[in-house]
């Protein structure tokens, strides 16, 4: 009898050391999945270490000892993983016209301007941490943390009132160990070109540099201890030499609830990630890119880029919002925010056109009438 106890808890540990061999190497929509099939599976996928294998696969940036601290500060990897995984997906855009937008007041208090100073306080700067990775084909090719906002806490009033924008090279940590230049080259899976005005006919290097690119922007709020994923994973849209002939332009992003922030309901967190050409084939060096800019800014229906204020409040409400892990529905979200946000500027250019016509008829009617007096 002592024999054959000893067997059954012998083959049981040997079963529980299996399956977690086999649950460690499955990714996180897998290891899900997984948790659903059996007992045994659901009791082992609970254990943190897992989770902390997958989000460390996905986002190289948790390997650094101060974010593990942090994730575990704000409930586990394994809740982590759960929100920042999915996209944010916000439908609920407001089909606005032009003249129906609520006007700010021209001359404000300064509390009023502010906004109420005792929920400022409560979503401080210092407050949000960025974890931010980049991919390209798999690999990964730049991994930065940044702490609290730039220039946020010194001066308070000047950076609740100015445009709000993160620049991820510019403010990132001194103590970050992968600092310094980013690039991509042949040796990373970019195709060759042998000079610009044949990537400006063929694109052939922006077309692989779009499909291949991958960016997560993970903004965490250690105060209310929630996180999201504010980026798209993949290009949202872009333009290719621009400003200059050598530079190409992606546009990241997710569309953000601002129901009782602003008049137009919903923003766009937009991240801009720009790569230079610094050498082509021609120059007998492979072909490769310089990452020159990684930012964050949030804007609103009419283009205009969000002051500080508005965006740590909408910052911190879109850590609450809905998540798909489709990205076909977080997609089906931007193109929705997109095209109310071209008819809201059509419409706009329209409105104006007819008052500019007005001007004109009002301008030759009192020509006419002068010239009759003066006749």
């Amino acid at each position: 009898m002592a024999t054959s106890v000893t067997s059954a808890e012998s083959k049981g540990s040997l079963s529980s050391d299996l399956f977690y061999d086999i649950l460690r190497r499955l990714d996180g929509a897998t290891l899900a999945s997984a948790a659903c099939a059996c007992e045994a599976f659901c009791s082992i996928s609970k254990e943190e270490k897992l989770w902390e294998n997958v989000c460390s696969s996905m986002w190289p940036s948790t390997n650094r000892d101060d974010v593990k601290s942090l994730i575990s500060s704000i409930g586990g990897f394994k809740k982590f993983y759960a929100d920042c995984f999915p996209l944010i997906v916000n439908k609920e855009v407001p089909e606005c016209r032009w003249n129906e937008y609520l006007e700010y007041p021209e001359e404000l208090t300064e509390a009023e301007y502010y906004g109420d100073m005792d929920e400022i306080e409560i979503v401080a700067p210092s407050d949000f941490v960025s974890i931010v990775d980049v991919r390209y084909k798999d690999k990964t090719i730049c991994s930065k943390v940044l702490w609290g906002i730039p220039n946020a806490n010194g001066f308070p009033h000047w950076f609740y009132s100015c445009p709000f924008r993160i620049d991820l090279f510019t403010y990132s940590t001194r103590d970050d160990e992968h600092a310094g230049e980013v690039t991509l080259s042949v040796s990373d899976g970019l195709p060759p070109i042998t000079s610009m005005e044949k990537e400006r006919k063929d694109g052939k290097l922006w077309q692989e540099l779009r499909d291949g690119i991958r960016l997560s922007w993970i903004v965490v709020n250690t105060k209310i201890k929630q996180a999201a994923n504010l980026s798209s994973w993949s290009p949202l849209g872009g333009q290719r030499h621009w400003p200059t002939d050598e530079d190409f332009l992606l546009r990241f992003g997710s569309v953000l609830p601002a129901k009782d922030i602003l008049p137009c309901q919903a923003v766009e967190c937009i991240v801009l990630m720009k790569f230079r050409v610094i050498y082509t084939e021609e120059g007998g060096v492979p072909t490769t890119l310089k990452l020159t800019e990684l930012s964050m800014q949030v804007g609103d229906m009419e283009g205009a880029h969000l002051n500080g204020r508005n965006s740590l409040l909408v910052l911190k409400e879109a850590l609450s919002c809905k998540r798909s892990k489709n990205y076909d529905e977080a997609l089906e979200s931007c193109q929705l925010y997109s095209k109310v946000q071209s008819e809201l500027r059509e419409e706009k250019m329209r409105n104006e056109s007819r008052l500019d016509r007005l001007y004109i008829l009002g301008g030759i009617m009192a020509c006419i009438t002068v010239c009759f007096y003066l006749w």
